[in-house]
């Protein structure tokens, strides 16, 4: 991922832009597998299996990749409102550290007693072909596919259609519900069970009796239909005269200082969004429901709030608004007129029921931003649009399939891999809108989606080989470890430093029980192969020297936060 070039613009706007895999971060991080191994993507990512695993594809580097075209597009926005900025860093590491800024204030925070503990789950446990820790379930024919409902009674119909008790039912809704924080989910047996002696078409006619999405996985990477990531549309009629938005910038000041953005989102693709734009210097607004956004109140809590909520939104200023009263949607429109870009992740329909959609917040800010993020975008005619949430947009895009390679069943992982993506190229929309805007000084209209920012992700037409032991993490004395490719592709010089009588794969991985994760770091780097400790623990991740200029560690009382993902000069 190493690049480091001008962009190729000339120019008042020229930007030089520098990208690499470890930025900040004091390791040698010489690739993909080695940022997810230290910066915790495995660790997360293989929670439901018990123990860390690799996602089969280059999601640090894609992180990193939108991370520079914001970097390089909010330079330019800049330069446009007279700030003298030419350069942009970031990394694939920072792009990893983000997307698990919400699991890291989870781990950092004062512990919760009330809290009920984490189910842990034997690494090689197996049901009806998933991980036990998995919430992808099989039909009688040997379908994998995924459910999705944000109704607890909806969850309880659909399941008692299938005979399942609804005590049964009702152990697994916890689980389910909680696996967007947690990364696992160990359903009872009972569930896997029902479902595994139904059909596909009836657990569909179950589901759409119920209002319960389900989304059946396939074993290609990259089905048809796939989305442009950003969608970009000229608001009608004439252009506004062009204007900066926000004001000129002082000297010193991030690239979007003085950008005012009001959104009205929830989970976690919106709020992260607005979290971005606020890293870039955004003044960001945001629209709650009277008495606050639910998601305040859910454990573990730093200072009396949700350290997964903080991690999200904090700095952020809040207004109270009901949106379903006359009154509620006048207070938006009125933030609105003094704002340069609004950013909501609405189910599909609500903005013009609300009466504000593009055309209606256009009539009072025509030269705004008006970015929409959904799940789906138009991929489903409406009535048939499943709900638009990370996991089912994984199983829609093949990435649930691309991660996991050939011989393992297609499996979402429970890290919110599109949520994260999906907010990163949300924010992208609306830098590149404000951008557009200060040419044409037209308004814009930005359209992302789960399902767009999953397609994003390069895989190729097949799935990847199944792993090589050495491809995995290896267990040793007190952890972890990654071998870098150089290690992976030296057997003969991997079988000296171990001390195995075989250069084979099996009986070189068997070698490093033996040792700690230390001292096989050293004599690997003596011999001129390099290796990752495995993050295996994220509460550890902030008193590490290494990750001492990427992560800020929690106060009294607080949690851990990740640093701006850019260096701008």
């Amino acid at each position: 991922m190493e690049d480091t070039r001008d962009t190729g613009v000339t120019g008042p706007c020229a930007v030089r832009r520098t990208a690499d895999w470890a930025g900040p971060v004091a390791d040698d991080l010489d690739g993909e597998g080695a940022v997810q191994a230290a910066c915790g993507i495995m660790h997360v990512h293989g929670r439901a299996g018990g123990g860390p695993l690799p996602l089969a594809v280059d999601y640090a580097a894609t992180l990193g990749g939108v991370l520079t075209a914001q970097g390089v597009s909010a330079v330019m926005l800049a330069r446009h409102r007279g700030l003298e900025l030419r350069e942009v860093r970031t990394s694939a590491a920072q792009g990893a550290l983000l997307a698990l800024c919400q699991y890291l204030a989870e781990a950092t925070a004062p512990p919760d007693e009330a809290a009920a503990p984490r189910i842990p789950v034997p690494s090689d446990a197996t049901a009806s072909g998933a991980a036990v820790g998995s919430a992808t379930l099989v039909s009688a024919e040997g379908a994998a596919f995924e459910l999705e409902t944000l109704d607890p009674e909806a969850w309880r119909q659909f399941w008692a259609r299938l005979g399942v008790t609804a005590r049964a039912a009702g152990r697994g809704w916890s689980p389910f519900q909680q696996r967007f924080a947690t990364a696992v989910c160990v359903l009872p047996g009972e569930l896997r069970e029902a479902a595994r002696t139904a059909p596909l078409d009836a657990l569909r006619a179950a589901a759409g009796a119920c209002g319960v999405s389900l989304v059946a996985l396939s074993d290609d990477p990259v089905p048809p239909g796939l989305p442009e990531p950003v969608r970009l549309l000229p608001a009608p009629g004439g252009a506004c005269v062009p204007r900066p938005g926000g004001g000129p910038a002082s000297p010193g000041a991030l690239p979007l200082s003085g950008v005012r953005v009001v959104e009205s989102t929830r989970r976690v693709q919106g709020p992260l969004a607005g979290h971005v734009l606020e890293l870039l210097g955004a003044d960001v607004i945001r629209v709650e429901p009277p008495g606050g956004d639910p998601m305040r109140g859910l454990p573990p809590l730093a200072d009396g709030c949700s350290a997964r909520y903080a991690a999200l939104n904090a700095g952020k200023a809040v207004v109270e608004a009901d949106l379903r009263t006359a009154e509620g949607r006048a207070a938006l429109r009125e933030l609105v007129a003094d704002a340069d870009a609004f950013v909501h992740n609405w189910a599909p329909g609500r903005d013009v029921r609300l009466g504000l959609d593009a055309e209606g917040l256009w009539r009072v800010r025509p030269d705004l931003v008006y970015a929409g993020a959904s799940g789906f975008g138009d991929a489903y005619p409406p009535e048939h649009t499943p709900i638009g949430t990370d996991y089912l947009a994984q199983a829609r895009s093949g990435l649930a399939a691309a991660l996991r390679p050939a011989g393992e069943p297609p499996a979402p992982s429970l890290m919110t891999l599109t949520d994260v993506l999906g907010a990163l190229v949300c924010a992208q929309a609306v830098v590149a809108g404000l951008l557009r805007r200060a040419r044409t000084g037209s308004g814009v209209r930005a359209e992302t989606s789960l399902l767009s920012a999953a397609a994003l992700v390069p895989r190729p037409p097949v799935r990847r080989a199944a792993w090589s032991p050495l491809e995995l993490p290896l267990r040793t004395a007190d952890g972890h470890l990654y071998l870098g490719e150089r290690a992976r592709a030296d057997l003969v010089a991997l079988a000296r430093v171990t001390g195995s009588a075989h250069a084979a794969p099996g009986a070189v991985a068997g070698r490093f029980g033996r040792r700690t994760t230390g001292e096989w770091r050293e004599r690997l780097r003596s011999a001129g192969l390099g290796a990752t400790e495995v993050r295996t623990d994220l509460s550890t991740l902030p008193a590490d020297p290494a990750f001492r200029d990427a992560v800020v560690p929690a106060p009294p009382g607080g949690y851990a936060t990740v640093r701006s993902p850019w260096t701008f000069s």
